[in-house]
């Protein structure tokens, strides 16, 4: 074997060797990033419907992410009307400021519409249990949405006849008492106000 090639294959092996390097450092420096390499703890979270939540979506902690969806199964049976079991994966870090939380609730993001698991803390409620499976808020779906709008519409128009049928009458009003004003005045002129004939 010539020199020349013992170089050539030592050179390849060294930028072999610094590329596998260079791969598993940014592997474990976006592991770290995204919390891949912190310890975590799971919490299940009971849900009637999710509306296209996947593994891997993230959940966030009054908008902080804070960890992952790990898996998503249907229920053999329903347990207080949910029938779908959603597991959390949670960085331990996290683990004070979700018990104290007291809702866990499926939310939309951006126009899109990726969804992601929000939980949050409403002031007076009592905090969840974490040890146990917590009831997550239902959803509010677009065709709800949908309704609520129509009604909104609906009651609105009935307001809005209401409102011009009080103006016709108000314009009737005023049409008969500026008919009186002015024969009043036409009267008064006249010095026959109190001329019956």
């Amino acid at each position: 074997m010539a020199k020349d090639d013992v170089v050539k294959q030592l050179v390849a092996g060294v930028f072999l060797i610094l590329g596998i390097a260079v791969v598993g450092w940014a592997v474990f420096f976006i592991g770290v990033q995204k919390g891949l390499t912190e310890p975590q703890f799971e919490v299940t979270v009971l849900f009637d419907k999710v509306g296209g939540l996947m593994e891997g979506a993230p959940v966030r902690l009054s908008g902080v992410n804070v960890g992952v969806v790990k898996a998503i199964d249907f229920l053999d049976e329903e347990m207080m009307e949910r029938g779908i079991r959603v597991t959390l994966s949670i960085r331990e870090r996290y683990e004070k400021q979700v018990r104290r939380s007291t809702k866990m609730s499926v939310q939309t993001e951006g126009v899109l519409g990726a969804k992601y698991i929000e939980i949050g803390r409403e002031p007076g409620e009592i905090p969840v249990d974490i040890a146990h499976p917590i009831l997550g808020q239902p959803m509010l779906d677009v065709y709800d949405l949908a309704e609520i709008l129509q009604d909104t519409a609906t009651s609105f128009n009935d307001t809005t006849r209401g409102i011009n049928s009080m103006m016709t009458e108000l314009k009737y009003i005023s049409r008969k008492t500026k008919r009186l004003i002015d024969r009043t005045e036409q009267r008064i002129i006249d010095g026959n106000l109190f001329k019956v004939f």
